[in-house]
């Protein structure tokens, strides 16, 4: 027997008003429990009666019963909207209209959203939510609350794209100019600038020009910073209305005022718009007018606040390659040397000492920095664009090795993105970014490794072919650490919890038969499939699993490597002890029967499936009947006349012998499936020809590949 132990407790004055101080704290943190009780004449109020409609039980509530009841109702008014329409706009909506004058934040928010559902369902014709809806978005529009007025004017916004023209002009475009008028709150002004933009493409040139670019150099002009960013943001949507000829002799004087606006917010909306616009400028405009504020803009970036710095580097590539044909080889330089300095940001300074060695940054500094880089590896192919891809090596694959190897997950996540675009422009050179694909298939970020998985089998076959090489054999040697680098990968995908990612690397490794050599996939990677298969507990990896095994198979070279695996597949699956395993070897055979020949099928799988209507568990031959018309489909007659007895034979004892209801009942579904297919018989017919044929060529293909 174990000692017993007995605690003493100390009861000093110290220590017992110390267990006081802790029951003390229990208490408070019951308190809460108990306030958040209904008392019974509040439980009374929030009661309603079960007899009352929808419809009445929300005009009940929305008259005398407490917000978050109200709340309710207005966020169920899309549901209301679809079952009784005309009731709802009868007698409902006229309420919501009521109760929104004195309603909270929450209930506005709520109605702003299920506004917009109703339109987005077009539970109502445009004409009749114009009617009803309009004016009660209008009105709550400027409401004291930004985050309720933002979602007014979202709704709004949505609802002008839906609305007929005629509409837009008598109710919002008429009242437009009253509010954009100085005398107006700067709420009202900013919303303006929003509803003026998005009405711009609602029109023909000539209105725009009427009765838009008035208010719009009124608001280029507002005294508020606010303001004039914001309008500035709109004159993009401005300039596609009314086209290039207009563009050039009203929106570009005013875009470059505001490019020399006193307010940060205000040139760096202005720099933006500019470059969004430089398709919309002749070459004379952009070399004369847009070129020199830009490299004005670029020289004092740095000098400026980082946010400054982000969008820079987000717009940089469409910026270069848009003045490309303007550019001075000095100039050309000067940008490319620009991009250079921000894709290594936060990293090093120009002298070449760590930051840490100068001063401490701060967090939302250091945050921003990585914004730079990251959008700077956004751009890389772009820029690629820029210095033209045969001048990769020379001027920026330093760059392209430096965000590989970015210190942060963000760059290096963007960089595995465009990799892909990156190996296509770089085309028969791509063989000089061979040790950065193995670099991030290595990385310590699964969100890395998942990124660049999306595009692999694309990037592997560029690689394989840049080179000009036509074997398998001699094409791998220019990638000599590509082999462990994707079993490292799968292996980390493996072990982490991210099951998706892993199942995405198994789908794109079977692209490996087109890479490397038969000999190295059943070495390296085929056994690896199988263990997957055999130990792996998630489902859909396993069959990922399975499937990537099938085709390393149909594409094996050795007839003795194929007898070993099929024997591998028959006696560990498909006789093996667990059930789970025995469920898998179905799917397997599935996947054979799509990628493999019938005769393929029938020679080495066929009898080993129907083994399994013998199975002791009921899961196992319910999967296995709902299998069999696949199965009954691989037979040609006369040669598997044999086969065609055996299946038969199955089905009868199936029929005869099962217990298991569930499984019965498929058994008979299945007879009938059965007994309606036809079986092609070894010479063409007309109905089968174009299955026969392609059989035909997969057949063709595995001897083919055995004599290879």
């Amino acid at each position: 027997m174990r000692p017993v132990i007995f605690f003493k407790m100390d009861f000093s004055h110290s220590n017992l008003f110390g267990y006081i101080e802790d029951l003390q704290e229990l208490t408070i943190i019951e308190r809460p429990v108990r306030r958040s009780l209904k008392t019974p004449e509040e439980i009374e109020r929030l009661t309603v009666d079960e007899e009352l409609s929808d419809i009445e039980r929300a005009v009940y509530l929305l008259s005398s019963g407490q917000d978050i009841q109200g709340t309710s109702v207005v966020a169920n008014l899309p549901v209301l909207m679809r079952q009784n329409p005309a009731e709802t706009l009868r007698r409902v909506l006229p309420k919501i209209r009521e109760v929104l004058h004195v309603a909270g934040v929450e209930m506005q928010l709520t109605a702003a959203v299920s506004f917009l559902t109703v339109l987005q369902e077009e539970s109502v014709s445009i004409h009749t939510y114009s009617h009803s809806f309009l004016h009660i978005i209008l009105q709550n529009l400027e409401h004291r609350d930004a985050g309720v007025s933002n979602a007014w004017l979202e709704t709004l916004l949505a609802v002008i794209e839906a609305l007929p023209k005629e509409t837009v002009r008598h109710e919002i475009l008429n009242p437009l100019v009253s509010k954009a008028q100085l005398s107006q709150t700067l709420q009202s002004r900013l919303i303006s600038c929003k509803i003026m933009g998005k009405v711009a493409n609602k029109f023909e040139a000539h209105i725009i020009k009427r009765e838009v670019l008035p208010l719009v150099k009124s608001l280029c002009q507002d005294v508020e910073y606010e303001v004039r960013a914001c309008v500035c943001r709109q004159l993009e949507h401005v300039a596609r209305g009314i086209g290039t000829e207009l563009t050039k002799t009203v929106v570009l004087p005013e875009l470059v005022e505001l490019a020399r606006d006193e307010g940060s917010s205000v040139r760096l909306a202005a720099f933006e718009t500019l470059v969004n616009l430089l398709d919309m400028f002749d070459a004379d405009d952009r070399s004369q007018t847009v070129l020199p504020l830009v490299k004005s803009f670029c020289e004092k970036s740095f000098k400026a606040d980082e946010s400054v710095l982000v969008s820079l580097s987000f717009h940089l590539g469409k910026l270069c390659n848009g003045l490309y044909g303007i550019f001075t080889p000095e100039q050309h330089l000067r940008f490319l040397e620009f991009y250079k300095k921000l894709s290594t940001l936060g990293l090093q300074q120009e002298n070449g000492h760590s930051d840490n060695q100068l001063h401490l940054q701060t967090l939302e500094q250091e945050k921003k920095y990585i914004s730079v880089r990251k959008n700077c590896a956004y751009n890389f192919p772009a820029m690629i664009v820029f210095v033209d891809p045969k001048n990769f090596n020379l001027e920026l694959y330093s760059i392209f090795f430096c965000l590989c190897h970015d210190p942060e997950v963000p760059v290096r996540y963007t960089m595995a993105i465009s990799f892909f675009e990156v190996a296509k422009l770089l085309n028969s050179d791509v063989y000089t970014i061979h040790k950065e694909l193995v670099t991030l298939l290595q990385d310590e970020s699964l969100e890395v490794l998942d990124a660049l998985v999306g595009h692999l089998p694309e990037i592997l076959e560029l690689m394989a072919n840049g080179g000009g090489n036509s074997g398998a054999d001699s094409k791998l040697l220019s990638i000599p650490d590509l082999i462990p680098a994707l079993t490292t990968a799968e292996q980390r995908a493996a072990t982490s919890l991210k099951w998706r990612t892993h199942e995405k690397l198994l789908q794109k490794y079977a692209c490996l038969p087109h890479i490397i050599s038969s000999d190295q996939i059943y070495y390296r990677f085929l056994h690896r499939m199988l263990t997957i298969i055999l130990t792996n507990n998630v489902l859909p990896v396993q069959k990922a699993a399975a499937r990537t095994l099938c085709v390393y198979l149909r594409y094996n070279r050795k007839q003795e490597q194929r007898h070993e695996v099929i024997q591998k597949l028959i006696e560990q699956l498909g006789q093996g002890k667990s059930y789970w395993n025995r469920l898998r070897f179905l799917d397997t055979c599935e996947f054979i029967m799509e990628l493999f020949s019938k005769s393929f099928f029938c020679k080495y799988f066929f009898l080993p499936v129907l083994e399994l209507t013998h199975d002791p568990v009921a899961n196992v031959r319910m999967k296995l009947c709902c299998l069999l018309p696949k199965v009954k489909s691989t037979l040609k007659i006369p040669t598997d006349k044999h086969l065609l007895q055996q299946l038969e034979l199955c089905i009868r004892k199936l029929l005869c012998q099962e217990k298991d209801k569930d499984v019965l009942t498929i058994v008979k579904r299945t007879v009938l499936e059965l007994d309606r297919m036809e079986i092609s018989v070894d010479a063409f017919q007309k109905r089968f020809y174009e299955n026969d044929l392609l059989d035909q060529e997969k057949e063709r293909q595995e001897h083919l590949l055995l004599e290879m």
